[in-house]
């Protein structure tokens, strides 16, 4: 056949080198979630048996709930140490030395494995979706209430807090949703601002505040004046004009245990309420970039698979393919911890350490031909 010559080896060599690479990682996965797994357990088991009431069938209970979190987790580390195993033994046996003979470039002997990682990505993606964001939410309700049963949610929400115009507004509880909510143990802070700051002139509280539709009707309110300490009787006052139930009414949102397009649409509603978004904006990001990073394994491991097996640095080009995959791992976590912290946006957070290495492992490619 003639032409420009193609991208990937031919459709066997392609399928021999991607299977090695599936195959490998797929154990070395097995073999990690395995050990991690029982480790887990042992620590977690004493506190989950020693609720009354408890057996067993909780431990075991837990050891499911657990799993998806640790796959997903040790997922891209697997590909890792299969893409240095995988080439490890290619080159000891001289198959990349004869690939190479043949004409084909480095990035066409790693082709199989970026369709093989791109093909893991999508299954890690919709694994990510459908299972550990339902088994996360379920594993942290649970603990938190000390693996005993866990209580019905109520819908009541407590302590919230929302801003409108200088004054905020804290209900101690809220009940119902839409137009029905109520507040309870209501305080509006009304402030003033100055060169120095905000300054809090006055606190309206109120047992009780409906939604009406000029705005909340605090009942039997009272103001109390922070310049003279005096407290004066309001009876029924109207606070909060233009503050709609569902500010009050968000829950808490968890990134890890909210999927994409779920998480995607709370950012726009607690957006739209004033609330700081942020860390989610981070999580929301980092749920296609994490997946994605099984793109980079082939690529940061592949230093593995050039050079000479009998130059006696077989062994060290592997270290430096672990150390770069480690290297990726913790550059991840800290533009997480960043982007949390506020230090980084969004984006860069999520997808900054994957671009970062991505030149890294092109670069150490690149070099490595040469």
């Amino acid at each position: 056949m003639t032409g420009a010559p193609s991208f990937f080896p031919s459709r066997t060599l392609g399928w021999y080198v991607a299977r090695m690479f599936l195959i490998r990682s797929l154990v070395i996965l097995l073999l990690l979630v395995l050990v991690l797994q029982t480790l887990d357990l042992l620590g977690e088991s004493s506190k989950i048996l020693a609720v009354p009431g408890n057996s067993d069938a909780q431990v075991w209970y837990y050891a499911s709930l657990r799993f998806p979190q640790i796959v997903a987790r040790f997922m891209p580390f697997s590909l890792l140490l299969g893409t240095l195993v995988t080439l490890v033994t290619l080159n000891q046996n001289s198959e990349i030395i004869t690939m190479k003979a043949g004409g084909m470039s480095a990035h066409q002997i790693l082709a199989p494995l970026f369709v093989a990682s791109l093909f893991v990505a999508g299954v890690a993606f919709t694994f990510n979706e459908r299972v550990v964001t339902r088994s996360t939410a379920t594993l942290s309700a649970w603990q938190k209430a000390e693996y005993a049963r866990v209580p019905i949610d109520s819908g009541v929400r407590s302590n919230v807090w929302v801003r409108s115009d200088d004054a905020l507004i804290h209900a101690a509880r809220v009940r119902g949703r839409g137009s029905l909510a109520t507040l309870e143990g209501v305080e509006v802070f009304e402030r003033t601002f100055e060169r120095t700051g905000a300054t809090i002139t006055s606190i309206v509280r109120a047992d009780v505040a409906t939604y009406g539709s000029d705005g909340w009707n605090l009942a039997n309110a009272r103001r109390f004046v922070a310049a003279d300490g005096t407290v004066t009787r309001l009876g029924n006052v109207t606070a909060g004009r233009g503050v709609p139930p569902d500010r009050f009414t968000l829950a808490n949102v968890d990134g890890d245990s909210t999927s994409f397009w779920a998480l995607g649409s709370a950012i726009d509603e607690l957006r739209t309420a004033g609330r700081p978004t942020q860390p989610l904006e981070v999580d929301y990001w980092h749920k296609l970039a994490a997946p994605l990073s099984a793109l980079l394994m082939p690529l940061l491991g592949a230093v593995a698979g050039f050079g000479l097996a009998r130059s006696g640095q077989l062994l060290v080009r592997a270290v430096i393919g672990m150390g770069l995959g480690f290297a990726y791992f913790v550059a991840d976590n800290f533009g997480l911890a960043m982007g949390n912290f506020g230090a980084y946006p969004p984006l860069l957070a999520a997808w900054g350490p994957f671009l970062l290495f991505l030149l890294i492992g092109e670069l150490v490619l690149i070099r490595s031909e040469e």
